[in-house]
């Protein structure tokens, strides 16, 4: 990595705010982002977790040749090609609290690498479980505009690449579930409302039963925090692309629409207590000195509902959504530069909240 992109890498880490979370996109009141992935494997090479580091290695070099070849015009802006191995394990960690990479791919084995486009809507994991995990991040509910570019920069690896593929049952997986299309296409909601109202087991059930996954704020085996939750397809053999986004995009809307109507019930029927809520939570992020990330993201949820409901006019939802990645301990600990205690980021943490709410006039 060149000295260059090392100073794009640290700019990336040290910045709260990415564009895929400025709550720009379509239903950017509760849905936070949209993302399509997209899983691929080499021909006639064995899959990551039976690699060597020299062969592994070899395959990082492939990959990251396909995207110098592929350019900056075929990723739709200027990326960065990063060994894992090769940066601390701390930036690692940030990566992962900004969704960049997966917990498994922090872990950066030799042959771990990340492509990154420099605002982060784009991003390609390299030997993770397959030998590439293309990614693209959108705000609010845009899984086709996602679609549209993952397929584009796929194009055109596989223009450069030989990919494991079968005629019949189509592109080869590490995991039986992602066999067939590969895709992988989720959406991040933030539903505080159904939370208030006890009905996010019944809502979040109910979308499991039709096929789809729920998963917590970073994925597989994490919990719903701040009142986040990730819904995502299962199923990726014996459907089109087209189909598994269709299908998820119209369960999303029919969430949204539950999200939205138990909120306007709340404020309707319950607004003294709903503003109470909201407002002891800006309260606390506005002037604690000492918050942990926990509390930090509970009272994140009920400040963005505040948002959500425009009880804040001075905030817009992208200030709130930064408050979500500067309150994480990785992030506070690159950010400041230095080691720190549990106590000492506790501290630093509610320090950057504060600014960061007093630079927006609250």
């Amino acid at each position: 990595m060149t000295s260059k992109d090392a100073e794009v890498l640290n700019g990336i880490l040290t910045r709260s705010a990415s564009p895929w979370m400025d709550g720009s996109g379509e239903l950017g009141s509760v849905v936070i982002s949209s993302r399509v992935r997209l899983a691929r494997n080499l021909e006639d090479v064995p899959f990551p977790h039976l690699l060597s580091e020299n062969d592994a290695s070899a395959v990082m070099e492939k990959v990251f040749e396909a995207a110098r070849n592929i350019g900056e015009k075929g990723f739709g802006g200027p990326v960065i090609s990063i060994s894992l191995d090769k940066i601390p394990p701390l930036d690692c960690q940030v990566l992962v609290e900004k969704h960049l990479i997966s917990p498994q791919h922090a872990q950066g084995k030799a042959g771990q690498g990340l492509v990154l486009r420099h605002d982060e809507a784009a991003a390609i994991m390299v030997n993770e479980e397959d030998h590439l995990r293309i990614q693209v991040l959108r705000s609010g509910l845009e899984l086709e505009e996602a679609w549209v570019l993952a397929s584009g920069i796929d194009d055109l690896f596989e223009q450069n690449l030989d990919y494991a593929y079968d005629e019949r049952i189509g592109y080869l997986t590490c995991c039986p579930t992602n066999v067939g299309t590969g895709i992988r296409a989720s959406v991040m909601v933030h539903l505080p409302a159904l939370a208030v109202a006890n009905e996010t087991s019944r809502v979040l059930t109910a979308v499991n039963k039709i096929g789809l996954v729920v998963r917590g704020l970073y994925g597989e085996g994490t919990e719903g925090q701040g009142n986040v939750f990730q819904i995502s397809n299962q199923i990726t053999l014996g459907q089109t692309e087209k189909e598994i986004i269709e299908n998820l995009s119209l369960v999303v809307r029919q969430v949204v629409t539950e999200e939205v109507k138990v909120r306007e019930m709340l404020y309707r029927n319950h607004r003294v207590e709903v503003e109470d809520r909201v407002f002891r939570a800006l309260g606390i992020l506005s002037n604690a000195r000492k918050i942990t990330s926990d509390e930090a993201i509970r009272l994140w949820s009920d400040l963005r509902l505040g948002v959500e409901l425009s009880m804040i006019p001075r905030l817009e939802i992208k200030d709130v959504n930064e408050i979500l990645v500067l309150s994480r301990p990785n992030f506070v600990q690159k950010f400041f530069g230095t080691a720190l205690t549990a106590q000492e980021r506790d501290i630093r943490r509610a320090e950057l909240i504060r600014k960061h709410l007093a630079s927006r006039g609250v």
